[in-house]
């Protein structure tokens, strides 16, 4: 397995604040200083919460705005041990990473890049002394490797807050390379570097790809071992993290890039914004929206068109389609549609298309004469999250609802009529979907602080585990200071998945068995109703106690939430299932509701005990 990045999870809490101050650092940077007892341990509605804490110098914290000033009602709920973000028609959220924490002085400073337009910025630039502020986090703090050589630190003006505290804070002791594009000489700022460190500045627009990429290339690229953090623009840092992972080669581990900010593009034409788009788009006001785009980009990943012409910039068509494996007039059929959607471009030789040596004739849409590139949106295809939406698990949901009306008509999956078989009996014997699964559930780790500060452990000696949350809640259970006894109950292709995904597999009974508790993380999201009522049978035979964690209704803070029910019947056969139709599956197995948990973000714990 890879190596993944370490975090420490912290509990997620609502916290108020009020302007303590405002300084402007630079003409492009303006502090805002934010205190209260809030960010001491409080106690809220008979709750109590723990101070404030984001140890990482890359933490950050959530501001919760409202279009119509009425912050109050865009507040989430405070759990006990989490928050629940209900739906808010006017909510708005930004993410900033805290310049300096000093919790002896009980103050918090964040600092806003001037730019003239968006909310948090016109936040700060109205807020005065006394004026609450509202945020929740961080949810988690990075844990850097423990031995390094070196460190490069990239970004432009909003990465400044984060490596400005690295600076000041050093949690490690090696020599700092940092590197900062910004938008006007005037937005320097003075650092606290160290013999051994450097710092290069690059006057560039905010944005600029090519000028973030050539700076980065610019580094010297040192011996030993070293570890590079870039935050910047999302579509900027996309060659800057094909330039580290393809060509510099460093593991996940020692590589840590992050999208601070969108940058708004003008309204796209139809195909553009379309090919973009992973998961069903609401339907405009003149027409509903073609999937073409969609297909063709899956066929682009799937053929290897988009790592083909990343390795290889300057390709002929002729020569990608003979390096693809791929006729001529099939890459012929392809390449102008990739072109229209900005998958690919090429040079133009004044030429109405490109002859290929089979004699086909490119569509006037690719005017290509020395060669293939990337364009932008074949730059976003080589993220791994972006193409999951085109190749992973959530696009063959996706292809599934091709058979939805025969679904909603007949009764069944859409799953099962595309495939043959359920999804459970899919995953059951395919490892890297299966993995797909316990990768999505990953986010557990950050909810589950509710389910294992429950009593419950308190006489817990053993606890079997099942489903592909199961390695989440061994790493959350860990964290927690618990400490049963772990087993665990799954088939052969998904317990080898687990092993590599906790962190200590040797301390686990990989057989099921009794148990004093069973828990079911995200088992039942890929089951059918008569999978999940048998899996819950089959739990009675080892435990007289059962937990079940999974997404009870939709986050209120997606913006595909709309879509969560679909998803969950292409799945299944059944609509996202609410408290009510999981205590229906319980009663069916002959188990009882004790209680629910709430876990927040739509996520919830049912604990069940044998009637």
């Amino acid at each position: 397995m890879a190596a993944q990045r370490a975090y420490t999870t912290h509990p997620l809490v609502l916290r108020r604040v009020t302007v303590r101050g405002v300084h402007q650092v630079t003409p492009k940077m303006r502090r805002v200083v934010l205190g209260g007892e809030e960010l001491a341990a409080f106690t809220r509605d008979g709750t109590g919460h723990p101070a404030f804490a984001a140890p990482g110098f890359d933490d950050h914290i959530k501001l919760i705005l409202a279009a119509d000033g009425d912050v109050h009602a865009a507040l989430p709920a405070q759990l006990p041990h989490g928050i629940e973000w209900t739906p808010a028609e006017h909510r708005l959220t930004r993410d900033y990473t805290p310049r300096r924490v000093d919790t002896q002085a009980g103050e918090l400073h964040l600092d806003f890049v001037v730019h003239g337009d968006g909310p948090a910025e016109a936040w700060s630039a109205a807020a005065r002394e006394g004026d609450e502020l509202w945020f929740v986090g961080p949810k988690s703090s990075l844990r850097l490797p423990e031995r390094l050589d070196w460190i490069q630190l990239v970004g432009d003006e909003t990465a400044l807050p984060a490596i400005g505290r690295f600076l000041d804070e050093r949690p490690l002791d090696a020599p700092a390379h940092v590197l900062v594009t910004v938008s006007d000489e005037s937005a320097r700022q003075e650092l606290a570097l160290r013999e051994g460190d450097t710092v290069t500045w690059v006057v560039a627009e905010p944005g600029d790809a090519a000028a973030l990429e050539a700076a980065v290339r610019a580094l010297p690229v040192e011996g030993g071992e070293g570890y590079v953090w870039a935050a910047a623009e999302s579509r900027a840092l996309l060659p800057v993290r094909r330039y580290l992972q393809r060509e510099r080669k460093l593991p996940k581990d020692r590589l840590n890039v992050t999208g601070y900010w969108h940058r708004e593009e003008a309204p796209a034409s139809a195909p553009e914004a379309e090919a973009s788009a992973g998961t069903v788009a609401a339907p405009g006001p003149a027409r509903i929206p073609s999937p073409l785009p969609w297909l063709v980009a899956r066929a682009a990943l799937q053929l290897g068109v988009v790592d083909a012409v990343a390795d290889a910039p300057g390709l002929s068509a002729e020569a990608l389609a003979t390096r693809l494996g791929v006729s001529g007039p099939g890459i012929g059929v392809l390449l102008p549609l990739l072109s229209s959607y900005g998958v690919v471009v090429g040079a133009d030789d004044g030429a109405s298309g490109l002859r290929l040596g089979t004699g086909l004739r490119l569509g006037t849409g690719l005017r290509l004469g020395t060669g293939l590139r990337l364009g932008p949106a074949g730059e976003e295809l080589l993220d791994e999250h972006e193409r999951e939406e085109y190749t992973g698990h959530e696009a063959e949901l996706l292809l599934a609802l091709t058979h939805l009306a025969p679904a909603l008509r007949d009764g069944g999956s859409p799953w099962r009529l595309a495939s043959g078989g359920t999804l459970h009996e899919t995953v059951a014997q395919d490892a890297e979907r299966y993995g797909e699964l316990v990768e999505e559930c990953e986010q557990l780790v950050f909810l589950l602080g509710g389910l294992t500060a429950d009593p419950l452990w308190e006489s817990i000696g053993t606890c079997l585990l099942t489903g592909p949350g199961s390695a989440s809640v061994a790493a959350a259970l860990d964290d927690a200071g618990r400490r049963p006894r772990l087993r665990v109950a799954e088939d052969a292709v998904p317990v080898t998945v687990l092993r590599g995904h906790v962190p200590a597999p040797d301390r686990i009974d990989w057989t099921a068995g009794p148990a004093d508790v069973a828990v079911a993380a995200k088992a039942l999201a890929h089951r059918t109703d008569e999978e999940a009522a048998l899996l819950l049978t089959r739990l009675a035979g080892w435990t007289r106690t059962a937990v079940l964690v999974e997404a009870s209704r939709p986050d209120g803070l997606s913006p595909h939430a709309a879509e969560a029910a679909l998803h969950a019947y292409a799945a299944t056969g059944s609509p996202l299932r609410d408290s009510a139709a999981i205590a229906a599956l319980a009663h069916r197995s002959g188990w009882e509701v004790e209680r629910t948990i709430a876990l927040g973000w739509g996520t919830e714990a049912t604990v069940l005990r044998r009637a």
